[in-house]
């Protein structure tokens, strides 16, 4: 009886370890450093706003000009072409997302 609940205790730490470690993930995609970044067009259809970025270390990024997916496509309103803006960006899905920005200064 005891082998059978030490059994089960050790097949069930793995799993605890990997929800606590999406959990960090969160946490670090909510601090992850914003990058510097200019809008170059806003598709409403498509949800994507094409950035022309440097370096994204969050999401292992080389400078470049590219689509993103957004958090929230509220955002597609209120960005234009050639707004000067700092974002955070993550994988999510396979898929490049801004999660979240503020205007440059």
């Amino acid at each position: 009886m005891r082998l059978l609940l030490a059994l089960m205790l050790s097949l069930s730490l793995p799993a605890f370890a990997q929800h606590d470690h999406g959990a960090h993930k969160s946490a670090a995609v909510q601090s992850a450093p914003l990058s510097d970044g200019v809008v170059k067009k806003i598709d409403a259809k498509a949800g994507e706003v094409v950035i022309q970025h440097g370096q994204l270390d969050s999401i292992g990024m080389p400078p470049m000009t590219m689509a993103f997916g957004v958090a929230d496509k509220a955002w597609l309103g209120k960005l234009k072409a050639g707004d000067k803006i700092r974002f955070a960006a993550e994988m999510k899905g396979g898929n490049a997302i801004v999660s979240r920005y503020e205007m440059a200064k």
